[in-house]
């Protein structure tokens, strides 16, 4: 099977999370005590970040009126060229884009729907570290843990910061199911 195909049904964490749990001999009173108090630990893989951090980068492209192409993913990345079209190639199999080479890349709905969600994460993430916990931004903080949030945490961690429209970079915030937007 090949190791992109990612059935629509699925979330990318489903795929590339691991759950690990470690278990011991103990009686059967003491083991469930020891499961309700436990902490469990997760591996992640880089790759499903890296997917991630792709179609962010292309949602941000797109939401700052520009065409996504290689040039333009690379410098926001920073990283080269190559590398670039090694993942859209990933990217297009897993029908997260729509790329051929020499083209415009243009985003799928459910590559965009995952863009827009680590978009939403960072800027909810960097609003809690400016005012509500008062400290200063840490984007490689707030990277490294947009990719674990998921969506009844990124609503409750909303309405709990009153449902903010705006980043203090002052970009706008992606509305979620949490917020009654009228205006």
């Amino acid at each position: 099977m090949n190791p992109w195909h990612i059935p629509r049904s699925v979330s990318l964490k489903a795929i590339y999370t691991k759950k690990v749990a470690s278990t011991r001999r103990t009686s059967s009173v003491k083991n469930e005590r020891r499961k309700q108090d436990e902490e469990e630990l997760y591996i992640g893989t880089a790759e499903s970040e890296h997917i991630e951090m792709y179609l962010k980068a292309l949602w941000y492209i797109v939401e700052k009126g520009e065409e996504p192409k290689i040039s333009s993913i690379a410098k926001l990345l920073n990283i080269r060229q190559p590398s670039v079209v090694e993942m859209l190639r990933k990217l297009n199999e897993a029908n997260l884009v729509e790329y051929e080479r020499g083209s415009i890349v243009r985003v799928t709905s459910q590559g965009n729907n995952i863009g827009r969600q680590m978009i939403r994460n960072t800027r909810l993430l960097e609003v809690m570290m400016k005012y509500a916990l008062k400290i200063d931004i840490d984007e490689e903080m707030a990277c490294g843990i947009e990719h674990h949030m998921n969506n009844e945490f990124t609503d409750a961690l909303c309405t709990l910061l009153k449902h903010p429209r705006k980043c203090p970079h002052g970009h706008n915030i992606p509305a979620g199911k949490c917020c009654n937007r009228s205006s």
